[in-house]
């Protein structure tokens, strides 16, 4: 992944706000992309966060099983609340 295709996201499930980068082709959209994921999808510099904000735990790369996926936001998008920490 290279710095013109990483896309920084938020990821909400049931129980976790995961943040971290996906390898993002240039003028594709994060629909595109989900739509070409299969039953996972690769997340690098991945942060994983309980819903009250505390960070659980980070990991250079993980998989997320995209059934359990109820929300994903590029993180530039995304606002304070679950998809942010409050600053």
């Amino acid at each position: 992944m290279n710095a013109e295709t990483k896309t920084k996201i938020v990821v909400l499930t049931g129980n976790y706000r995961i943040t971290g980068s996906i390898d993002l082709l240039p003028g594709a959209r994060l629909t595109d992309f989900l739509l070409e994921c299969r039953e996972f999808m690769a997340i690098t510099d991945a942060e994983v966060w309980d819903l009250n904000g505390r960070r659980l735990f980070a990991s250079s790369f993980m998989n997320i099983n995209r059934d359990h996926i109820e929300m994903v936001m590029p993180e530039d998008t995304a606002t304070k609340g679950l998809g942010r920490p409050a600053a």
